[in-house]
């Protein structure tokens, strides 16, 4: 019964799975939306639950098909023990999943949006939110989705570094200056040399 409840959870539909878009306005304001912007607008989508796991190809074809309906992503953020503790959980169970790191302003502001919470860690299993670590907890939702108790991982899986949430922006380069026309660099002043001074070992002064 508990199992039926915990399946029925993570076939509901979260507004996480829907996606949130990053938006920068002609102002260059920046802000987040989980609606769909217009074609002309500039926006990108920001990372989240629907995308799995990178190395699929490497998975045994049961894992891969668990990964394909209800893909982990885990949220994490810097000096966070209940974090640390989390993705060693899922390393040791062999969980395949995408880490994604709230760290900077734009990361928070993008994260609120997609979970309406600022804690830390929070894991996805399809589009559900399990929040905070409980290592009971993750296990339930893990086993109610399917995937397998212990590791099943090929020895040449290789886990996805962690990303940043918002990709980080960059800035242009700066142009070189400009030369201005007619102007012409000054002709280099010769300057005569120093006379030697008589016994000073050929010291210039």
């Amino acid at each position: 019964m508990a199992a039926a409840m915990l399946l029925g959870a993570l076939a509901t539909p979260w507004a996480l799975a829907q996606g949130v878009y990053r938006i920068v306005g002609p102002d260059g304001r920046v802000s987040y939306s989980d609606q769909p912007p217009p074609p002309s607008a500039n926006a990108k989508p920001v990372a989240g639950v629907s995308a799995g796991a990178s190395g699929g190809a490497q998975l045994p074809s049961e894992l891969r098909q668990v990964v394909g309906r209800y893909p982990v992503t885990l949220y994490t953020g810097s000096d966070c023990t209940p974090c640390n503790n989390g993705r060693n959980m899922l390393n040791a169970r062999g969980i395949p999943y995408t880490e994604k790191t709230v760290n900077s302003a734009d990361d928070g502001t993008a994260f609120k949006r997609l979970s309406n919470t600022n804690s830390l860690p929070l894991l996805t299993i399809g589009s559900q939110q399990v929040k905070g670590y409980s290592e009971s907890e993750w296990n339930q939702y893990l086993d109610a989705a399917g995937y397998p108790k212990q590791s099943v991982l090929p020895a040449s899986y290789r886990r996805p570094a962690a990303t940043a949430l918002v990709e980080a922006k960059t800035l242009p380069a700066a142009p070189p200056p400009k030369e201005t026309t007619g102007t012409r660099p000054a002709a280099p002043v010769d300057t005569p040399a120093a006379p030697t001074v008589e016994g000073s070992g050929g010291i210039r002064f």
